[in-house]
């Protein structure tokens, strides 16, 4: 058997409305910095991110998705051979949290999972730095236990607690790996390289 070397890659998507700031939060897990103003993201952004997760190296492959309509049709292509997706909204819009049920399904439906139901989501409800609150930890939370998601809340702009939500996305993303790599029998986008998973 052939043993690959390097660290483990990792693809996490950002999915969400536009505007609730899947680039801002990407940007300051990323770049320590946040984005002053709205660039609206057209298709997908992509980026990395050397992480360490339970003592091994990864490459964490952040894909940042546009959250407008015109784009949805792109949802396969970006979808497939994730290892985790974040689901992002923004406290202060409860449409944006409504629409998460719908953004969960259709990535279901296009990402094809392996183990739909066993597949991991963190939801990240986003701007708790502003004052017009629409959508409450304990809905977010309620629904998040629903659908077996871990839930964060925090702020891009202010640097609340992005960090533990991402290392958390890579933790689950790397159990997701293994899992297809042991139990399922599968290297399914184990990302073109990386250390033989233990």
């Amino acid at each position: 058997m052939t043993v690959r070397t390097g660290p483990t890659r990792l693809k996490v998507i950002l999915i969400g409305n536009s505007g609730v700031g899947k680039s801002s939060l990407t940007a300051r897990y990323v770049n320590h910095s946040f984005l002053t103003f709205h660039r609206a993201t057209i298709g997908t952004d992509f980026v990395t991110k050397d992480e360490t997760v339970d003592g091994r190296s990864v490459v964490l492959e952040i894909w940042d998705t546009a959250g407008t309509e015109r784009f949805r049709s792109l949802g396969a292509s970006m979808y497939r051979w994730s290892h985790c997706c974040v689901l992002v909204f923004d406290v202060t819009s409860s449409a944006s949290f409504l629409a998460l049920e719908a953004w969960r399904e259709d990535f279901l439906a296009r990402g094809d999972p392996p183990d739909p139901a066993g597949f991991p989501f963190i939801v990240v409800g986003n701007k708790t730095d502003m004052e017009n609150r629409e959508v409450t930890c304990e809905q977010a939370t309620r629904w998040c236990a629903r659908i077996g998601a871990q839930y964060h809340e925090g702020s891009a702009m202010e640097d609340l607690r992005v960090n533990q939500a991402f290392q958390d996305a890579a933790r689950a993303a790397f159990q997701q790996v293994r899992y297809l790599y042991l139990v399922v029998g599968v290297a399914r986008g184990g990302g073109g390289g990386g250390e033989e998973i233990q």
